[in-house]
């Protein structure tokens, strides 16, 4: 039996290690360990605090684990390979360091609090049959990662301020996400997801990645500014991006393989681009009323008839394609290229174009070292005037 407050690791064995452990200390300095092979339900009512980490993992006899008292874990709350864990149930537990919750293929639900874990600073939650996050109550993190959870179909979070990376990807069919607080957020990488709603969002600190959704809109109304890239690519469903405030975005802007996307005009504040713009599509129209400064390359082609477009944009072209300048890489603007949609890579066009825009294909052109980044965007930036991977 455990029964020392103060351990660099406390061993659970069995449940009555933990009800010893439990009834000894309502404070443990230190680490626990819920060891391979402990078997049911192991509860630890009584204990308030642990000063450490609290893990399982690789156990496959584990079914549940449970506390009424536990508030605080200072470390990482860390659950992995648990494939037999279906309940968990912590109804007072309100801050942790992180959550690293792996591989629980049997938990589908959390029995946590009214709000529930409120404060951590990062949380990833992966490979779970978890249909719901309810519980999960933070308003500021450092990072989330919510991957592979094939059941999880909506999540509707307080969180308000994220200040390092945001990841969904490869979650239930029709995962509705809202985080109708978030106002600032550095790097977003958002994918398989039917709906993504951030109403309040003012600030991307960084880079934001939209890839392989199936929303049909997506609008950021209060979004002002974006410190790096912003692209959209393989959302077939997507009809409408609207960012109505956007006025500066200082990496790149690429846009391609949305098939659904005809009409590209909801950037009607962007002024300055400190990348490159890159746009592959369906698209009969596309309008940036107050775009008058793009560091890089201005590279877009069309399945479809854009000459007109590609008459007015001319006019921002660098100076020796016979334009204003506005643009400072290389001009390439194309209609009628049935392979529009298949170039969603970093790479832009090496050579111009200076007419309406029917010019020869030149997709996936020769730029800097010829680098071609993912479908989820890594990153356009300028070199040298053309445009390469970071």
């Amino acid at each position: 039996a455990v029964a020392q407050c103060t351990s660099s690791t406390a061993t659970i064995n069995s449940p009555a290690d933990a009800t010893n452990l439990a009834t000894a200390c309502k404070v443990f300095n230190g680490d626990i360990l819920v060891n391979t092979g402990a078997q049911g339900t192991v509860d630890f009512s009584g204990l308030q605090q642990v000063k450490g980490d609290f893990i399982a993992e690789h156990d496959g006899l584990l079914t549940g684990l449970s506390s009424s008292t536990l508030a605080t874990i200072t470390g990482t709350f860390r659950l992995t390979n648990l494939t037999g864990l279906s309940s968990l149930a912590f109804t007072t537990l309100n801050s942790v360091g992180s959550i690293s919750w792996t591989a629980l293929t049997a938990l589908d639900t959390l029995t946590f609090g009214t709000p529930g874990v409120t404060t951590a600073k990062s949380i990833v939650i992966s490979d779970t049959f978890l249909s719901s996050l309810d519980g999960i109550d933070v308003t500021s993190l450092e990072d989330l990662d919510i991957n592979n959870n094939h059941r999880l179909t909506e999540w509707d979070s307080p969180l308000a301020n994220l200040s390092n990376t945001m990841n969904f990807l490869a979650n239930g069919n029709g995962f509705q996400v809202a985080f109708n607080k978030l106002t600032w957020v550095t790097d977003m990488t958002i994918n398989n997801v039917t709906s993504f709603a951030v109403p309040a969002l003012q600030t991307v600190n960084g880079s934001a990645s939209f890839g392989s959704n199936q929303f049909v809109s997506f609008s950021a109304p209060n979004l002002t500014s974006a410190k790096s890239d912003l692209g959209f690519v393989g959302n077939n469903l997507l009809k409408n991006a609207s960012f109505p405030q956007l006025t500066s975005l200082g990496g790149a802007l690429l846009i391609a393989n949305n098939t659904g996307l005809d009409t590209v005009d909801g950037f009607p504040k962007l002024k300055s681009v400190g990348g490159a713009v890159k746009l592959r599509g369906n698209f009969s129209e596309i309008d940036f009323p107050a775009l008058n400064d793009v560091k890089g390359a201005f590279d877009i082609s069309s399945t479809n008839d854009i000459s007109a477009a590609c008459d007015k944009f001319q006019k921002l072209a660098p100076s020796k394609q016979g334009g204003g300048g506005q643009i400072q890489g290389v001009y390439h603007c194309e209609s009628n290229n049935a392979k529009a949609n298949d170039d969603t890579g970093g790479n832009t066009s090496s050579s111009g174009t200076t007419g309406g825009g029917s010019g020869n294909s030149t997709t996936g052109g020769n730029a800097a070292a010829g680098v071609a980044v993912n479908a989820a965007m890594l990153g356009l930036a300028v070199v040298g005037g053309f445009v390469t991977l970071l």
